[in-house]
């Protein structure tokens, strides 16, 4: 690998960490903490998810998407091992081959696959969220001009 490759990967991995545990997850965060539990249960209809069921997809998806592949290991969720790990991918290992769902995909392609459906579901909580609580959660007046949560 050329130092250009491993620049790119740290970019990369530091942009979607970013996304992900800056803005993403704060903010699924502080719509769910002023919820009651009955709330984080509530769906409108049948055919709806509610917000602890997309929060349970949301942490299985990570499992079988990313911490799995990239550690080489069956898909299984190790808890403690989550909370234990250290470190970060490689340019190789974003770069190489990954059988996830049946499907041939890059580390790369498996991390933003990640990211991406965060955001879906994300919106999907704070649209319930709102619905719910009836106020706006004012997340974009947090924004800063480089695009991240205010303090």
């Amino acid at each position: 690998m050329t130092e250009t490759n491993s620049e790119l990967a740290g970019i990369f991995l530091a942009f979607s960490r970013d996304r992900l545990m800056n803005r993403q997850w704060p903010r699924m965060k502080a719509c769910v903490e002023p919820l009651t539990v009955e709330q984080v249960w509530w769906r409108p209809n049948e055919a709806s998810n509610t917000i602890g069921n997309l929060l349970l997809h949301l942490n299985g998806n990570v499992g079988q998407w990313l911490a799995g592949p990239f550690n080489r290991r069956e898909d299984r969720r190790d808890r403690p091992a989550e909370f234990a790990a250290e470190g970060g991918l490689t340019a190789a290992e974003l770069l190489a081959p990954y059988e996830i769902q049946g499907y041939h995909v890059s580390g790369l392609y498996a991390v933003y696959q990640v990211v991406e459906h965060f955001a879906l579901h994300y919106g999907q909580i704070v649209y319930i969220t709102k619905s719910i609580t009836g106020r706006d959660l004012g997340f974009n007046k947090e924004l800063d001009k480089t695009g991240r949560l205010g303090a």
